[in-house]
């Protein structure tokens, strides 16, 4: 098996279906179905079941699953290790973060990194989902959890009070939550992941279950846009309700945890000079902006 089958092999093994590992690959679906075929002409055997569900591993399939992977982690190495040698202020740049960071922190990061290296290019994926940068899924990731990978470099960026927050019409038209009641008679604008990882889900720790969920939304930024949309009472960092001119309530409580970002990186990449350059903009801007 070379390390293109290992790939094909992979991705079919990871995403089950040929679309979704054709999508995966940048490639299309009949060229993943060929080179399937041929992989399992050459070893001479089934790899994987076609499933109603999808495609499952055979015993065999199973059998070299372990040496695929370490392929991939190899492949992946060399490629870090190349890039990380890369002095030049160009080429491309992958950076993975959630909507709202990228909308007020990454964006003004960028606009500066493009007027002092226009040749580098980034892309964003803007999303809750956490990539992998072992495996060069991305090469920075501005996350609100710091990673446990000891091959990961982790640098907090900021880190604000989660507190309570409405708008004024929405405080004009049902009033204020009285602390106690559990937002009785309030309606309430939830992270949906929260809610549902939460046995007893609380904002401000204040119990919800006296309220009514009227917003269930999996994007801080949609969190923060219903509160001010006066759809309901909600929690977020500190930072966007003060942007965002809504009226803090109880401000004397806030969630036991804070909302924490943390900009992360692969070790092998921390000398590439277009991602350190990348980088040294993106601290610039939570410093000048937090």
């Amino acid at each position: 098996m070379n390390w293109d089958d290992a790939r094909v092999f992979l991705a079919l093994y990871r995403e089950g279906t040929l679309r979704a590992a054709a999508r995966s690959l940048d490639v299309d679906q009949a060229t993943v179905g060929r080179r399937l075929a041929a992989l399992e002409g050459v070893v001479g055997t089934t790899l994987f079941l076609r499933t109603s569900g999808g495609y499952v591993l055979t015993a065999a399939g199973e059998s070299v699953l372990d040496a695929a992977q370490r392929m991939e982690q190899s492949a992946n190495e060399f490629q870090r290790l190349t890039q990380g040698l890369d002095d030049r202020l160009a080429g491309e740049v992958r950076i993975t973060t959630t909507d709202s960071l990228a909308m007020d922190f990454l964006m003004p990061a960028l606009e500066g990194l493009h007027v002092r290296y226009p040749e580098v290019v980034v892309q964003i994926h803007a999303s809750s989902q956490m990539l992998n940068l072992a495996r060069r899924e991305a090469d920075i990731a501005i996350r609100t959890v710091r990673p446990e990978n000891p091959d990961l470099i982790a640098r907090r960026l900021a880190q604000w009070p989660m507190c309570l927050y409405a708008s004024s019409s929405y405080l004009q038209a049902h009033g204020n939550p009285e602390p106690g009641t559990a937002f009785a008679g309030h309606d309430l604008v939830v992270y949906q992941p929260y809610v549902l990882a939460s046995r007893e889900p609380t904002l401000a720790g204040e119990p919800i279950s006296g309220g009514r969920i009227v917003a269930a939304v999996n994007s801080s930024l949609m969190v923060r846009t219903a509160i001010k949309a006066g759809l309901g009472v909600g929690e977020i960092p500190v930072y966007m309700g003060e942007a965002d001119g809504l009226v803090r309530l109880w401000p004397e409580r806030s969630r036991e945890a804070p909302y924490e970002v943390w900009l992360v990186t692969h070790k092998d990449l921390r000398h590439s000079a277009r991602i350190r350059a990348a980088i040294d903009e993106i601290v610039l801007a939570f410093d000048r902006l937090r």
